[in-house]
């Protein structure tokens, strides 16, 4: 395999992407801090070159990278904070506009199953459900009341920025992520805590336990996504920066950008390469499949697709 299959599949909904237009990075300090960390930032060995990467997500050359202080929120937005924003705006995500969703066919039951009528070609546990949306995240008679503490999922990058953009905040570039991700600790540490996946048989972080894609044990406690707080928090106070969502970062995705990005608060390349980054992980991430459930690990997405399991935290300025 080539490590792709089980992350996020891609929306292709053309006329969707006239509609936003790519706005330009853009420094913001104005939101509130509550429920945030103050990271100092600094200079970081970013990236990896060890043989448990895929090439085709560039995650090398290892470099050096400064970024400049900045606040991250401890958590992952949850569903109660989503539905604060959309009571306050009326806001509408692309998902509610497209009419579906994707969502993992684990997640259905089997009724719905049967209802099925089109998968994601190549990656067919993602399942097309007509109306699924984040307040009802495997479709109809669904809905989140015994999960206003998880991390809000179907959202696009759009809509993540839209949030970010009502708080007074912004999503966090690549760098400022990984930086975030690594809790201080010394370059080489795959995972938030360190090296080790179950650091003395323990789990830290939510993802695929078992044989992928049908068959997860749960040993974790979680079969799809965990409350936003669960295990615990890395080196900086952040919650959950590898496993239960993925999350949306703010540059545009290119597999060559670290051979030629800036060495300073780089934000990615400055044309559109019709991708999003993404990183972390998410709770399907197994290593038989999507080994990234790691620190340096990439990701991507058109901005205008939403699953069961991407999500976003914000950041903002000092």
């Amino acid at each position: 395999m080539d490590g792709k299959a089980c992350c996020t599949p891609q929306h292709s909904a053309d006329d969707a992407k006239a509609a936003f237009a790519a706005p330009d990075f853009a420094r913001i300090s104005s939101g509130a801090t509550e429920g945030m960390v103050q990271l100092d930032g600094g200079a970081f060995q970013m990236g990896n070159e060890r043989d448990y990467g895929f090439e085709s997500d560039g995650e090398d050359p290892v470099h050096e990278v400064t970024v400049s202080p900045f606040w991250m929120d401890i958590t992952t937005v949850t569903n109660a904070q989503f539905n604060d924003f959309v009571n306050a705006t009326g806001y509408k995500t692309e998902s509610e506009n497209f009419g579906w969703s994707f969502v993992f066919h684990g997640l259905l039951t089997p009724k719905k199953i049967a209802q099925v009528k089109h998968r994601a070609v190549g990656s067919e546990w993602w399942c097309r459900i007509e109306d699924a949306t984040w307040r009802h995240p495997e479709g109809p008679g669904t809905n989140i009341k015994k999960r206003w503490d998880h991390p809000v999922v179907h959202v696009s990058w759009h809509d993540a920025l839209a949030y970010c953009k009502w708080a007074g905040k912004r999503l966090a570039t690549e760098a400022e992520w990984e930086y975030a991700a690594r809790g201080g600790i010394e370059f080489g540490n795959r995972f938030p805590w360190g090296d080790e996946l179950e650091p003395e048989g323990k789990h830290r972080m939510n993802v695929w336990q078992g044989n992928f894609p049908n068959a997860n044990s749960e040993a974790d406690g979680h079969y799809g996504t965990a409350p936003a707080r669960s295990y615990r928090a890395n080196g900086f106070g952040l919650s959950q920066m590898t496993g239960n969502i993925w999350e949306w970062c703010w540059d545009w995705f290119d597999p060559h950008y670290y051979q030629a990005g800036s060495a300073t608060d780089p934000s990615g390349p400055n044309e559109p390469t019709q991708r999003r980054v993404m990183r972390g992980g998410s709770f399907l991430c197994h290593h038989s499949y999507c080994n990234r459930y790691r620190v340096d690990a990439r990701n991507s997405n058109t901005p205008d697709s939403a699953t069961s399991n991407t999500g976003f935290r914000c950041v903002r300025d000092v």
